[in-house]
């Protein structure tokens, strides 16, 4: 591998939140642009429609890192109105495929293989952790003072049920946490609907008249802030359209993909995560997916006469993946897995265009 990863798989999502960021991110050393911003994502001027996608960027500390080796739109990770537990460690662990993951593949299950090599698919189990407001809040509000000129901050959020089983509530949930993540100063939020729905084990972007409904109330909330809502694959083109009919003018951006679930296991066919078979993967085995899914957008907003922008990603390992979303359909492209592993992503891919 290039470097150490800026975050540790070997430790705890806590552990990484306190002590990371790892390697190269923690140096110090800030990349320095040449020139002006060349490029609009969602009213901000930017130096390259790239960045780092939601997942290994936890707290202030990995935003001001990535930030500062040039990675131009970066995703803070989800947050939520109360605290939620990550799931028990390990969280990432490599996959041991050849080539891209199949959708018959992830279905039979893939089995998990010790250390970390080119090329690398690994496995992306965290739940979607998060402190209470009262830590995120003033956290989120220094990665906002990071922000430099040509760059430009994303928030993710979930809504978290209380338990009661009520859907208003649910709702209503997502609007609070918009509106917390406003009060930072955070100018752009991501709504992330490639999450479980309440009571249910389906993704919520599955249940479009749902997702309808929790974006509505999200923008009724936040007003002109623009509003990125992050998808899963849909292999079923029918159900995008009809998604998209439904959302494409309530949203400002469609970011795709999360990850490809699958199950994850042993040589004895025994589960590898604690707890729970089902794990997304990500990073090189998943590409096709993020491709084709641009793809489609790409086209969906072509007959459907609308206006989002669109932001790819899966499996952008280095600048040749980065041009082939952009070829692609693309308005701006992000990576995680490989960013992990290569800090330098950013400035590669900005030598190379």
């Amino acid at each position: 591998m290039k470097q150490i990863p800026f975050y540790d798989p070997y430790k705890s999502w806590e552990d990484n939140s306190k002590e990371g960021p790892f390697g190269i991110f923690k140096d110090g050393k800030i990349y320095k642009n040449k020139d002006k911003p060349q490029y609009n994502f969602l009213g901000h001027d930017v130096y390259l429609p790239f960045g780092i996608a939601s997942g290994p960027l936890f707290n202030n500390k990995f935003i001001k890192g990535a930030l500062d080796k040039g990675f131009d739109i970066v995703i803070q990770k989800t947050v939520r109105s109360r605290s939620k537990p990550s799931n028990q460690w390990p969280n990432v662990v490599q996959l041991d495929i050849k080539g891209q993951l199949s959708l018959e593949e992830a279905r039979k299950g893939i089995h998990a293989k010790k250390g970390f090599t080119q090329p690398l698919t690994i496995t992306n189990s965290f739940g979607n952790p998060s402190h209470v407001p009262d830590v995120w809040q003033p956290d989120l509000k220094k990665s906002v003072n990071y922000v430099k000129k040509g760059q430009a901050l994303i928030c993710a959020i979930e809504g978290t049920p209380d338990g009661s089983g009520n859907p208003k509530q649910f709702i209503v949930d997502w609007a609070t946490t918009a509106r917390l993540v406003k009060e930072t100063g955070c100018e752009i939020l991501e709504a992330n609907t490639s999450c479980p729905n309440e009571g249910s084990s389906n993704l919520l972007c599955f249940d479009i008249p749902k997702t309808q409904k929790v974006l509505e109330t999200i923008k009724n909330e936040v007003g002109n802030m623009p509003l990125v809502v992050k998808l899963a694959y849909f292999h079923d083109t029918n159900q995008l359209t009809k998604l998209v009919k439904a959302i494409g003018n309530i949203v400002d951006s469609i970011s795709c993909i999360n990850t490809i679930p699958t199950r994850v296991i042993d040589k004895k066919g025994n589960e590898v995560l604690p707890g729970r078979l089902i794990a997304g993967a990500c990073g090189d085995g998943v590409r096709w997916a993020g491709l084709d899914m641009v793809s489609n957008l790409k086209k969906l907003r072509e007959d459907l006469h609308m206006n989002f922008t669109i932001i790819g990603m899966g499996g952008v390992m280095n600048p040749k993946h980065y041009q082939e979303y952009k070829n692609g359909g693309a308005d701006v492209v992000m990576s995680a897995t490989a960013a992990m592993w290569n800090p330098y992503l950013a400035q590669e891919i900005k030598q190379a265009v």
